[in-house]
């Protein structure tokens, strides 16, 4: 039972955190005062009794974790560093600013934000990443607890995280619900319909307490009860009244992503028993002394790393990079205990099931919910694992947002999509990824990789693991023949030129299964008297610009790229990129660049992979045709 004293230090650092949303909003010119005020009264009391972090030490495995899911709200959040002590009031006046650290919604350029939020849906199904964490892998008594906005509730990852919640059983994850009415344009879908949320979440499997988010002591009742719930998550789902405090803005739509005028500002802030003669200069000088943890233990999963011992398989086997990838996923299991896989309920299929059967421990199912499972993976990695999260490539695409917060988050995630491209037959479009290598280079400082044998993939696997952003391999459903030995090396940003001469006519470059098809067409081509260059690009970013600028001098700029992708964005975007200039044009003389881009153009349908190959113009036969067309092209072309 909270006393008295208590209560008022709390009211009076619910209207600090008020009053600094309003004055930072009102000094930045933009920004949402009013959806921070209305839960400022929620973390008020999280802040001064119930989080346990030690703010001088964010890594501490024993920290609590707090995700504002409700990411517009980060003026608040930034209002609680300043009575935290941990921002001045200075940064705290630089939000929205260029070069300030206090950005729009919170990004992990502050120490204490671990995560990126403000594309709504997402706090949530990360914060699971991170209880799933906490309650298999650390085994820390930490709380991971996420602010909510009740129209993120719309959002269908929502649902998917609450369901994850419950299955894995993450007493550990306390979610609160900013139950304020209004969203943007108006009023939510449910209102103040607080029941409907908490039925809802009841469903689902959780403890639900519904409160007054404005009543000090029944939010305190519902934290300790939240914290002592040792049987399911908990919800708590607060009706709370957006612009709390503030006769003009409280409960008032119109409001929604508006600063005050600085005259309306001062008003405001004297009503809420601030400082009203210089609004935006002074402040109030609350200054909490958070709790740090109460145990300073460290996490059960730590581990010596085990010389890695990879597959190997034979040259001329026919094995798919799928499969591969599986084996070489159990391999890094061995040798890395923070090594973590996740799939979307087709581990039999992208052979994440090999790292499941032998680490059930470090493995996680996602089901059907591809949100759920990147967000749990960017989660995951918060504490310093290193997950691989796979499913068929085409369904990655349903996850796309969750992919680009990801790298806002400079989050360390490793995505594998199988079943990639019209070669994977019969299923049909629905189930090809032809779009999965544009969306994925798109991703800021992401890296991308496309193997085409066995033991290249089970090098690119290993180099993944600690590779930084977020890292994406594709693999190919078919068997294909192995072409490298298994003490061959691969680097990403590198490229392997498989076939060369001094008299290459023409320079074809592949990746993943139109590999196999350009060795074809060699082939056939060396009987014709045609001699070609093949560039295995299997590091399609970085793509490796040395080699293509050199294929294109020996070869007088003819060269053919061949993928099974659409033709925007794909492997020949990729190498058309290696020779534009950023800032400066390359220098090339007077090399005239003459390429060609094999891809696919129009809407497969269900065959075999060799008819879709051959349908699409992306097989041995395209390729030969194209090489054929550009070499009659240079000897018909005049010279002076």
């Amino acid at each position: 039972m909270a006393t008295f004293e208590q209560l008022l230090a709390w009211h009076e650092l619910a209207q600090q955190l008020r009053v600094d949303s309003i004055r930072a909003t009102t000094s930045a010119g933009s920004g949402h005062p009013t959806s921070s005020m209305s839960a400022a009264d929620l973390m008020a009391v999280l802040l001064a009794k119930y989080l346990r972090y030690d703010f001088s030490n964010p890594h501490n495995p024993n920290n609590d974790h707090l995700v504002f899911s409700k990411g517009h709200a980060a003026p608040l959040l930034y209002a609680m560093y300043r009575a935290a002590g941990v921002i001045d009031d200075r940064e705290l006046m630089s939000l929205r600013k260029f070069g300030s650290r206090l950005e729009g919604h919170p990004t992990p350029v502050l120490p204490w934000v671990e995560v990126a939020t403000g594309s709504l849906g997402q706090g949530l199904p990360i914060a699971v990443g991170i209880a799933l964490a906490g309650e298999y892998l650390d085994k820390l008594p930490y709380h991971t607890w996420v602010l909510l906005g009740d129209s993120e509730m719309a959002e269908g990852s929502i649902w998917e995280a609450f369901e994850h919640a419950n299955h894995y059983k993450l007493a550990n994850l306390i979610a609160i619900i900013d139950v304020n009415r209004l969203g943007q344009r108006g009023q939510t879908m449910l209102g103040w319909n607080t029941q409907v949320y908490c039925d809802r979440a009841k469903a689902f499997g959780w403890k639900a307490i519904e409160i007054d988010g404005h009543n000090l002591e029944e939010i305190d009742q519902a934290y300790s009860v939240a914290i002592n719930n040792l049987d399911s998550p908990t919800v708590i789902v607060a009706r709370t009244k957006k612009g709390k405090g503030v006769a003009d803005l409280e409960d008032l739509g119109g409001w929604h992503g508006k600063a005050l005028k600085p005259d309306d500002a001062k008003a405001a802030i004297a009503e809420l028993g601030g400082v009203s003669e210089a609004p935006l200069k002074e402040a109030r000088h609350i200054t909490i002394q958070v709790e740090k943890p109460d145990l300073q233990l460290q996490t059960t999963a730590t581990g010596q790393a085990q010389t890695l011992q990879l597959p190997v398989y034979q040259e001329g086997d026919s094995v798919a990079t799928r499969k591969a990838y599986g084996d070489a996923l159990k391999a890094l299991g061995a040798s890395r205990p923070d090594v973590v896989a996740l799939d979307g309920e087709v581990s039999n299929s992208t052979y994440a099931e090999e790292f499941a059967k032998a680490f059930p421990d470090r493995y996680f199912e996602m089901y059907i919910a591809e949100q759920e499972l990147v967000a749990a993976a960017v989660g995951l990695q918060v504490r310093q694992y290193k997950p691989f999260a796979s499913t068929f490539a085409a369904f990655l695409s349903r996850a796309y947002d969750f992919v680009r917060m990801a790298a806002i988050s400079r989050a360390n995630i490793k995505l594998v999509g199988s079943h990639a491209g019209v070669s994977i037959g019969q299923d049909g479009p629905s189930q090809m990824a032809l779009e999965d290598l544009a969306a994925l280079r798109a991703v800021w400082s992401s890296t991308v990789l496309y193997p085409c044998d066995a033991n290249q993939t089970t090098k690119l696997v290993a180099e993944m693991v600690d590779r930084d952003g977020v890292v994406y391999l594709r693999t190919t459903r078919e068997s294909t023949p192995v072409l490298y030995e298994a003490d061959e090396d691969f680097s990403i940003g590198g490229s392997k030129v498989i076939r060369s001469s001094d008299g290459d006519q023409a320079a074809v470059i592949a990746a993943g299964i139109t590999v196999h098809e350009a060795l074809k067409a060699y082939d056939r081509l060396k009987q014709e008297g045609i001699i070609i260059r093949i560039i295995d690009a299997y590091s399609v970013k970085p793509i490796d610009t040395a080699t293509l600028h050199q294929a294109a001098r020996d070869t007088a700029g003819k060269l053919v790229v061949v993928e099974d992708h659409w033709s925007e964005g794909g492997l020949g975007a990729a190498v058309l990129d290696a020779f534009v200039g950023i800032g400066t044009a390359p220098a090339y003389g007077e090399l005239a660049l003459n390429l060609v881009k094999l891809a696919v153009q129009d809407m497969p349908g269900s065959g075999t992979p060799e008819e879709l190959l051959h349908a699409a113009n992306i097989d041995a036969d395209a390729i030969v045709k194209a090489v054929r067309s550009l070499v009659k092209q240079a000897a018909w072309m005049p010279t002076e």
